[in-house]
């Protein structure tokens, strides 16, 4: 019983928003199962891993690139607040991802994998805006990176997370 409180007691102290005390733990386990040394950090090898086991896929030298960006003490390896904080920002950014593809597939009715002049005047006329051909076209032709006229689903995205618009 007291071995179960205090195991309550450290997940309560690895929250972090948006994540269920559930996926803290899954994380955990992952990086306990990864941890085949016992030494309480993963090096590189034990994260590429880690993270293919929580559905991510990552190539040696984005592994060694994320040590160094999270590595505090400079020690090449991970300690689990440092994986924890990790995972917490990969699972964001894959969960908005995941958003931002609902939102497409909303405009990309006619299911072309793209958005075209036609799905973005219904989307306008859905929301009540005035819009007229040119201005939607101006729309199209900022996002449109490929510049075939219509915006497919990485185009979308990139204008959905840029910061600032040109």
């Amino acid at each position: 019983m007291a071995r179960r409180i205090s195991q309550k007691r450290n997940a309560k102290t690895y929250e972090r928003p948006g994540l269920s005390e559930e996926e803290v733990e899954e994380i955990r386990e992952a990086f306990n199962l990864f941890d085949t040394d016992g030494s309480g950090t993963i090096d590189p090898k034990e994260l590429k891993a880690a993270m293919q086991s929580l559905g991510f896929e990552a190539k040696n030298q984005t592994i060694y690139q994320m040590i160094g960006d999270i590595d505090k003490d400079g020690s090449g390896s991970i300690d689990f607040e440092e994986f924890l904080d990790m995972m917490t920002a990969k699972m964001s950014d894959k969960d908005s991802r995941e958003d931002i593809q609902k939102v497409f597939n909303l405009f990309d009715d006619d299911q072309t994998g793209k958005i075209s002049l036609r799905n973005l005047k219904r989307v306008a006329k859905e929301l009540g805006e005035t819009m007229t051909d040119a201005e939607l076209l101006e729309m199209i032709e900022r996002a449109d990176t490929d510049q075939d006229g219509e915006i497919n689903a990485e185009e979308f995205y990139a204008i959905m997370t840029k910061k600032t618009f040109t």
